[in-house]
């Protein structure tokens, strides 16, 4: 089934902007990226061949926002360098253009805590805790490790390496009884990934990829590890 392309705007051309850009719009997407700086968008022109449209412009301003024409995207990435520049384009994305789904990127860790709904932000991209979580399910055993935050931080896609002794190990999926606002997304065993079915056996060394409510974790920590 072939996705139907959606239009994307993106405010910022730095590295991870053009990155994001330059994927969407090989992905069949039309996107519109939005950057003050002219020489890093003449530098787009030049670098990419792509079918991309280039606005040069303030994208705090809501009049760079309607020549973009903000109203007819689906999704807002809010890629700059600048925490407060991308709190306040995802606000103008959300409040004034009704946006649906609006993206941002958080560069210092600290604020992490302000990329929320309040601000019209969907889902807050905080490179360095993502790093973080991957070196954690990398190393961990037998704990959970948050790889993603969904909902506004409301959903997690959660990570546990099974180790033995666990509650789960050497039971079915179907017997696990898994709590409301939880569900078992894959099991991967020996660099192979299983959709699990109440049948699925479950043992020490499996990684399980679940998605949880926030006040359901200690649920699925229960039921995976045995803590509270």
């Amino acid at each position: 089934m072939t996705k139907e392309p959606i239009r994307i705007a993106v405010a910022g051309a730095g590295n991870v902007g053009r990155f994001v850009a330059k994927d969407l719009t090989g992905r069949g997407h039309d996107v519109v990226v939005i950057e003050q700086d002219r020489g890093l968008i003449e530098g787009l022109k030049a670098e990419y061949d792509y079918d991309l449209n280039l606005l040069v412009g303030d994208a705090c301003e809501i009049s760079t926002l309607d020549e973009a024409v903000l109203s007819s995207c689906e999704v807002v990435v809010a890629a700059t360098g600048d925490d407060e520049d991308n709190l306040v384009i995802s606000l103008l994305a959300k409040q004034e253009f009704a946006v649906p789904r609006v993206v941002a990127r958080v560069n210092h860790p600290d604020n992490e805590w302000l990329f929320t709904e309040t601000w019209g932000v969907d889902v807050a991209v905080s490179t360095p805790h993502l790093l973080t979580s991957l070196v954690e399910e990398a190393v961990t055993v037998g704990d959970l490790v948050r790889l993603l935050n969904l909902e506004q931080g409301k959903v997690a896609l959660l990570e546990v390496r099974l180790a033995e002794g666990s509650p789960a190990d050497g039971k079915t999926a179907g017997q696990l009884h898994m709590p409301p606002d939880c569900s078992l997304v894959a099991v991967v065993r020996d660099r192979h990934v299983f959709a699990p079915q109440d049948e699925t056996p479950l043992q020490a060394g499996d990684e399980i990829l679940a998605l949880a409510a926030t006040e359901a974790e200690s649920d699925l920590r229960n039921l995976l590890i045995g803590e509270g």
